[in-house]
């Protein structure tokens, strides 16, 4: 875009401010009387912790709720998601035994018996199972990360615009666009509290990432996949899998916009071994470039023994913004948010089936995409050591798939990326 027809930063904030969260607010409460006494079947793709939360939040965000299929890999995990939902569920959950599935095309079974599924696999199994619910026209919630390399990124844009065009619904996991307090702080920063911005600041810094050690009779896929968050070709790194939540939170403020090009830095500093701890590392420093000079900074960790940190920082022309903790901005208007703060988790799945009953499902499968990404590009700077732009990383042929799903197979891990010796693809 030229000089003279680009847009000035004001005009884009306000423009954008209105679908900066995800698009019309809807009320947590059911709007369309004719449909509320329609049963809408859902199914659970995926059922550690996330999985079995989002489920019984799906439960709680609509009267006439069924949960009636789950999936997974492994018959463990189902069984505990299983018996923790059927105490929470009451009458709204009916999963009968036999509606149980295991292994990798579970997700297919799942997805043909209900109306709306949810996705919290690893999140290299999101575009595969994406692309299937899309292509049976089910409603969609699935946790984000959307992928796990651009190859991925590249078939959630595709899903989102074929979900939009088929009125279906596609959710992300970005809970924090669901919480009141970022919703208002956000807001007044797009509608031009603290100036034009000009830098903002992110950080995921935290403790270890978890680890299950590997039992007897494990394979090597099942132990892989068991501690999927240590692996880059099934999270995406902890960038990826993790911190994207800071860096979403950052675009959200930037009114959501993609980045010109970044550069960044990363290794292994505590983790000092491929048994334990997996190929990712244990720390990033990127620094993004927007048009007009903006500069996005971002800097996460997982170490044991450091200060902790989850912040997304905004300043501007005429202010400061801190909306993660304090919700506050200091400058030429001083404010902070004084008002009631809600379950994002619950609000996100209240919003996703009211949308549903009234026959404007949201859909915010590009943004998401988007802010996988972002974190991708992180990524894939520091893992080269290289400046990216956002253009090639879109573009990028890289693609973490194996070429076949075989639980008895052997599967060495990968090697540690070395900036500077590690290739762009």
């Amino acid at each position: 875009m030229s000089k003279t027809t680009e847009p000035t930063r004001r005009k884009f904030l306000k423009s954008s401010a209105s679908i900066a969260a995800v698009g019309p607010v809807f009320m947590p409460h059911l709007a369309n009387a004719a449909n509320k006494d329609v049963i809408l079947k859902v199914g659970l793709v995926g059922c550690g912790g996330r999985g079995t939360g989002a489920a019984s939040q799906a439960m709680n965000a609509d009267p006439n709720v069924r949960l009636v299929a789950m999936g997974d890999m492994f018959d463990d995990r189902i069984d505990n998601s299983w018996r923790s939902l059927q105490g929470r569920g009451k009458e709204r959950f009916d999963v009968k035994p036999q509606n149980k599935f295991i292994g990798f095309d579970a997700y297919k079974k799942v997805i043909d018996m209900v109306d709306v599924v949810i996705l919290t696999t690893p999140p290299l199994f999101r575009p595969q199972h994406l692309e299937y619910a899309v292509s049976q026209k089910k409603h969609v919630f699935f946790e984000k990360p959307v992928a796990v390399d651009p190859t991925g990124v590249r078939k959630v844009i595709e899903m989102a615009a074929k979900a939009k065009a088929q009125n279906t619904a596609m959710m992300s996991g970005f809970c924090w666009r669901y919480h009141y307090p970022k919703r208002e702080v956000f807001q007044r920063v797009l509608d031009g509290a603290i100036g034009d911005i000009r830098t903002a600041y992110t950080t995921y810094n935290t403790g270890p990432v978890w680890k299950k050690p590997r039992q007897e009779g494990w394979s090597d896929w099942e132990a892989q996949i068991r501690n999927w968050t240590g692996y880059t070709w099934l999270s995406g790194d902890s960038i990826v899998e993790q911190a994207v939540h800071s860096l979403d939170m950052a675009r959200w403020a930037l009114g959501d916009r993609v980045p010109v090009r970044a550069v960044g830095t990363g290794g292994r500093e505590t983790y000092d071994s491929l048994d334990k701890w997996g190929n990712i590392f244990d720390h990033f420093g990127v620094t993004y470039e927007f048009e007009e000079g903006v500069r996005l900074f971002h800097f996460s960790r997982q170490q044991s023994g450091t200060s902790g940190s989850y912040e997304c920082e905004v300043h501007g022309t005429k202010g400061l913004c801190s909306g993660k903790n304090r919700h506050s901005i200091t400058g030429d208007e001083d404010w902070r948010f004084r008002g009631k703060s809600n379950d994002m988790y619950q609000t996100e799945h209240n919003e996703l089936f009211a949308s549903i009953r009234q026959g404007q499902p949201i859909n915010d499968g590009e943004r998401a995409a988007h802010s996988t990404l972002l974190a991708i590009l992180g990524r894939t700077v520091a893992y080269t050591g290289k400046s990216v732009t956002w253009e090639q990383a879109l573009n990028s042929k890289e693609d973490l798939r194996p070429p076949h799903y075989d639980l008895g197979q052997k599967l060495p891990v990968a090697p540690v990326a070395i900036p500077g010796v590690t290739k762009f693809v």
